[in-house]
């Protein structure tokens, strides 16, 4: 990418909650690249490029995993985001999951477990399309969410969601010291922006899929959600698990913050293809011998 990375998305960077408002960050934040927005398709290209010859050395490596966390409201564009910066990235290399409303199973065991059974190998990129930050979201959002989840009456206090916010940090602290790089990343969309994509699946036939009557009724609790999302971002935010809190109004610029800092976040791993012993380095020989004596 042909910007100062680092300073393309560090204004979108939170590692310390602390005072975090979302008021601070527009949702149609550009940077001012507003009149370079056909230059966009080129530099993410040239990103998606950088982003596959970096996961190629993490797979070779294998030491270090990489765990990617989307979370947003509806019709902001996370699979989009995720399609086209991770469209040249080795599908071996590459895990991708949806959670959605828990199971009966997933029900019967803690918050993280249905999660943390999917989580990357080492050499591989994980990306969670929504996460066990759920249980800060929608089940904050909504009380009978809570209540499905039969925990013991002594467990659901006051504190819960601080108690839930200290259960998540502890668990990225312990993913980082075992090796798995975590970045999340909050689509930002203003509530303007998604009525208007709303309005856009209702009156296209062939996006008429994505939407559902549900979406509707989740946007009834915006001003809760933001709320949640505040909170979330402010208790949960490090210097080894920052939040990028990306503005979401213009698709493009959105897949431009994405991919500077994921590629930001391989780079900081000093990734390197395996050095060959001198063993390995006899036997490559042998077997150059072998195949030019076959013809």
């Amino acid at each position: 990418m042909p910007y100062d990375i680092e300073k393309f998305i560090s204004p979108f960077r939170v590692s310390d909650g602390k005072g975090f408002k979302l008021d601070d960050f527009d949702p149609d934040e550009t940077l001012g690249l507003e009149e370079r927005k056909d230059e966009a398709k080129d530099v993410l290209k040239d990103g998606v490029k950088m982003l596959a010859e970096l996961q190629d050395k993490l797979y070779a490596m294998d030491r270090w995993a990489v765990l990617l966390i989307f979370q947003a409201m509806d019709a902001t564009g996370k699979d989009g985001a995720i399609k086209h910066v991770m469209s040249g990235v080795n599908p071996q290399g590459c895990q991708v999951f949806a959670f959605k409303s828990p199971s009966a199973e997933e029900l019967d065991h803690d918050f993280l477990w249905r999660t943390s059974k999917n989580l990357p190998e080492r050499g591989r990129i994980g990306i969670f399309n929504r996460s066990y930050y759920e249980e800060v979201l929608a089940v904050r959002v909504h009380e009978a969410f809570l209540m499905k989840q039969k925990l013991p009456p002594k467990c659901i206090t006051k504190q819960i969601w601080e108690h839930r916010y200290e259960d998540i940090s502890a668990f990225e602290k312990y993913l980082f010291r075992n090796g798995v790089l975590v970045r999340k990343f909050f689509l930002n969309v203003s509530r303007k922006e998604q009525k208007k994509r709303f309005l856009k699946r209702l009156d296209d036939t062939d996006r008429n899929w994505k939407f559902s009557s549900a979406d509707a009724r989740e946007r009834g609790f915006w001003d809760k959600y933001m709320e949640a999302y505040q909170e979330m971002i402010r208790h949960t935010s490090s210097m080894h698990a920052p939040w990028y809190v990306v503005p979401a109004d213009n698709k493009w610029f959105t897949r431009l913050v994405v991919a500077g800092a994921v590629i930001h976040a391989l780079e900081s791993l000093d990734l390197q293809y395996p050095d060959v012993s001198d063993e390995q380095k006899k036997d490559l020989k042998q077997a150059r011998k072998m195949i030019e004596e076959q013809g």
